[in-house]
């Protein structure tokens, strides 16, 4: 495909959410594309809950090829599937689907995106002990893919209801221990003086906010591994603090990159040129900023 040129034939891909306006996805797959002379296009469609059902339907009527989803429809959309992966089905939430020929399947690249970023840095959570703050969407997958591989887990929620809940649906797959507490500076304190990872899953230090932490920086130690899946901004005020600690720190840029890598290979067959993915994000961030 001669770059740029949209045809009859151009395969649609796209990202759907509610709000979608600040969505790195479409830059990152529209540069895989060309990268790789694929006769393809990525779009963002802002979707309402209410109209979830026709979003779904439409991918059906228009064939599109696939779609990444992303807050808040990670759950809701899972009853409008026809199949779903294995892992995503563990963890009940999906943030990819892939439509062949009118049969919808859900994935959760989330946390196979988490486990790269991870491995890539030489990191195995074989036997590591994880403190998780948040239990949302993004706690789900990662704490199943922990599980998974064999880490233990702390997971800390303002409302210890909702981590309770996680910590529960974990242990029916997973032989390592899994507690749930209240986030709250004790709670930190005595769960990070055991830990080996720290991962932040909410969205507190994104832009614009982003002077505000979880971690008081006296809780933070060398020893740790800090991961904060937020990537704008690149350096939140938790990895500034755990560096200056002497924490080895993670941002969530290339877990962005690797679970839009891993959707783009399930679409398209192909392998993802990942390096071109993430360079065009980061510049999308440094011209946002």
């Amino acid at each position: 495909m001669e770059a740029g040129l949209i045809s009859g034939k151009t395969k649609v891909c796209g990202i759907i959410g509610d709000p979608i306006e600040h969505t790195m996805s479409p830059v990152m797959h529209n540069a895989a594309f060309r990268k790789l002379g694929l006769d393809y296009v990525y779009l963002a469609f802002p979707v309402r809950r209410e109209e979830l059902d026709k979003a779904v339907a439409g991918v059906r009527a228009l064939n599109i090829r696939g779609l990444n989803v992303t807050i808040p429809h990670k759950v809701a959309i899972i009853p409008f599937l026809d199949k779903l992966d294995p892992l995503a089905e563990k963890i009940g939430a999906i943030n990819t689907i892939v439509n062949e020929d009118g049969v919808l399947t859900g994935y959760n690249t989330d946390a196979t995106g988490f486990l790269r970023a991870l491995l890539e840095r030489g990191i195995k959570p074989e036997g590591k002990k994880a403190v998780i703050l948040g239990a949302g969407g993004a706690a789900r997958a990662i704490s199943f893919i922990l599980a998974e591989r064999g880490a233990s887990m702390v997971i800390l929620n303002r409302h210890s209801a909702r981590a309770e809940d996680l910590a529960r649906r974990i242990v029916q797959f997973s032989p390592e221990e899994v507690k749930a507490l209240a986030l709250n500076k004790e709670n930190l304190k005595k769960t990070l003086a055991k830990a080996d990872i720290l991962i932040n899953t909410t969205s507190l230090g994104m832009v614009p906010v982003v002077d505000e932490t979880l971690v008081p920086a006296e809780l933070l130690t060398k020893r740790l591994i800090v991961f904060d899946i937020i990537y704008n901004p690149v350096k939140t005020r938790l990895l500034r603090e755990a560096e200056t600690a002497g924490a080895q720190t993670i941002n969530g840029l290339d877990m962005l990159v690797w679970q839009g890598a891993l959707a783009f290979e399930k679409w398209t067959g192909r392998k993802a040129p990942f390096e071109v993915m993430k360079s065009e994000a980061i510049k999308a961030l440094e011209h946002e900023n």
